[in-house]
């Protein structure tokens, strides 16, 4: 079956935007599975920067369906900001747009409570959009549902219930006083009702598009080292966000899935708190930060920024079961003289072998370094391997070797030309 699965192999942010925008010229149906309108993925249109939040990436070819599984969780409101700011940009997304009835719906509350939650001392460093609280309640069985927006009476009484608990959980919370579930209800209708013809089965819809021999992409949000179950627990994402989520969160069975493709970054990003063993001094960070505009799509944020981490990535390749990798802002190594990579772990003095489980194991890691000279040349124009400057493909093919896994793509740019496909 023609089902390709892009992840992230890092902390997220690794450029999957600018991929999925080029897989997709390929594909028939490009379908989000998991995450929320935290993500933010920038594609580069007619010289102009899209940022898109829930919306598929896939969006920006035309004629290509684009579809929200049941693993996202969807803020109705902000899904019909984006696509309206895209149907003004003429792209027609709302005849092409269908959303699961199975989504969970990110709730007024969810966002107050998150706000909350991350004044305490148990703040991970969330994008406060209320995502995580919103995984929650789905996990606890009191979210609700896209389907659940056109059912009143229940809806009211499940959000009534709903803001009672974390009232008591959240006293100081002041905004939870004023909402009640009438309130919530009529302040998410007229989304709701706008969003009511894109309600579709996408089981259903990817299934059958399959079984007709139809190109589908399955795109995710965040990366490996942020899924729930795999990543550097508890400074993670709320969902599966490595490849094993991908069938779950469309409704398809784990053998849809033909090919994996892996996103990593030539360097690493991290936002929000949680360790990160390769994170370079902040002057450093702060010229690699510039030279690759490492700012949140979404929140603006600083990244922090720091060199490849092989074990990482190892571990992501063994996680996600990666056929090939993607390595995006070659270019922005370009004027580097040294480039390091973290080649193993210490703790007390030993070598850790692979990749720690959870953070206060990989907080106490120190990194073992290695270096290769920069190739002190630009890269933006290569269109092909043999273009790169040698240093580059050495490092590139090392790193190919001592993760096991092929580089099919090297980004060298923000623009959907500035590739270079290895044949």
């Amino acid at each position: 079956m023609p089902c390709t699965v892009v992840v992230g192999a890092q902390w997220g942010d690794e450029g999957k935007g600018k991929i999925v925008d080029a897989l997709s010229a390929d594909a028939d149906v490009v379908a989000r599975y998991q995450g929320g309108p935290n993500a933010g993925h920038s594609v580069i249109r007619e010289g102009a920067t899209v940022v898109l939040h829930l919306v598929p990436s896939g969006v920006l070819h035309p004629g290509k369906r684009c579809l929200i599984g049941n693993g996202v969780v969807v803020d109705i409101l902000t899904l019909r900001e984006e696509v309206e700011r895209l149907e003004l940009m003429g792209l027609g997304v709302a005849k092409r747009l269908g959303v699961s009835p199975a989504a969970h719906v990110i709730m007024p509350y969810h966002r107050a409570a998150e706000a909350a939650a991350e004044r305490g001392p148990g703040a991970i460093g969330t994008t406060g959009r209320g995502i995580g609280f919103a995984y929650r309640d789905k996990a606890a069985r009191t979210g609700l549902r896209v389907s659940d927006l056109y059912e009143r009476e229940s809806f009211v009484a499940a959000v009534d219930r709903n803001l009672e608990r974390l009232r008591r959980e959240f006293p100081e919370a002041s905004d939870l006083e004023r909402m009640s579930g009438a309130w919530v209800f009529d302040t998410l209708r007229p989304a709701a009702e706008w969003a009511r013809p894109l309600v579709c089965d996408v089981s259903s819809e990817l299934d059958r598009a399959l079984r007709e021999g139809r190109q589908v992409l399955l795109e995710g949000a965040q990366g490996t080292l942020l899924d729930l179950d795999h990543g550097t627990y508890p400074f993670v994402t709320s969902s599966p966000a490595s490849a094993a989520g991908a069938p779950l969160g469309v409704g398809l069975g784990p053998r849809a899935v033909d090919r994996v493709v892996g996103v990593t970054k030539a360097y690493a990003t991290r936002v929000g708190d949680g360790p990160f063993p390769s994170e370079m001094p902040d002057g450093e960070a702060a010229r690699l930060r510039e030279a690759g505009e490492e700012y949140g799509a979404t929140t603006g944020r600083p990244r922090r920024c720091g060199w490849l981490d092989l074990p990482a990535l190892r571990y992501a390749a063994r996680v996600n079961g990666l056929d090939a990798l993607v390595v995006t802002k070659l270019d922005v190594l370009d004027e580097f003289g040294e480039i390091r990579v973290l080649v193993e772990y210490e703790a007390d003095g030993h070598p850790v072998p692979g990749f720690p489980a959870g953070a206060a194991a990989l907080a106490r890691c120190r990194p073992v370094w290695r270096a290769f000279p920069g190739w002190l040349a630009p890269t933006a124009g290569a269109r092909r391997w043999g273009d790169l400057p040698g240093r580059a493909r050495a490092y590139l093919e090392w790193i190919e070797r001592e993760c096991g896994v092929r580089i099919a793509t090297v980004s060298v740019g923000a623009e959907r030309e500035a590739e270079v496909r290895r044949g």
